[in-house]
């Protein structure tokens, strides 16, 4: 069965739904949805449009949805409103990071982020953990009122502190040579 499907954004979370009693037998069948709708898919859409006895439809197959595995359509349609949560669908790839990281807040019992916590963890994407360290530090005023030739100023152990600071982090690679911080709070 092909169907056309509004071309999703680049991030958009999918999900690809097929009848399990299809599946079980032996055949796929199915399609690709954006997982804002996966759980109003009837089991009617899924055989063409044809009335069936099947009943119980499932999450196959997924895309910029992290986490393994199979779930329930209405399972999908709760990353989709994690996904409308954010302030921007750039954060998306940043919320799903922190997610595979498994330092994430998750809401209740279920694997969804708490979007407001990612926010509040979210220290952006950076080139380095260093550079955010030296931002950091500047936006702390760490060394305000004090000469550059200031024994402080002078010995202070740049290397020890972005170390120890890193251990309260969570830093994940983008796959673009950048990194994705977020505070461990």
């Amino acid at each position: 069965m092909t169907t056309t499907h509004p071309r999703p954004a680049v991030d958009e979370p999918r999900v690809w739904i097929g009848c399990l009693a299809c599946y079980n037998e032996g055949r796929l069948r199915g399609d690709w949805f954006s997982a804002a709708e996966a759980a109003d898919i009837t089991p009617r859409q899924i055989h063409g449009g044809r009335a069936t006895s099947h009943e119980e439809l499932w999450v196959f197959d997924h895309d910029n949805i992290p986490v393994d595995g199979e779930f329930a359509p209405m399972d999908a349609t709760g990353w989709a409103e994690a996904y409308d949560e954010l302030d921007s669908p750039e954060q998306w790839s940043a919320l799903c990071a922190w997610v595979r990281s498994g330092s994430y807040v998750a809401q209740g019992d279920t694997d969804l982020p708490c979007v407001g916590d990612f926010e509040e963890h979210y220290a952006g994407e950076w080139d380095s953990f260093r550079d955010y360290a030296f931002q950091l530090a500047e936006d702390l005023c760490l060394f305000d009122g004090l000469p550059d030739d200031h024994i402080a100023v002078r010995y202070f152990n740049w290397d020890s502190w972005i170390s120890d600071l890193e251990s309260d982090f969570t830093v994940v690679p983008t796959g673009r040579g950048s990194r994705f911080i977020f505070r461990d709070l």
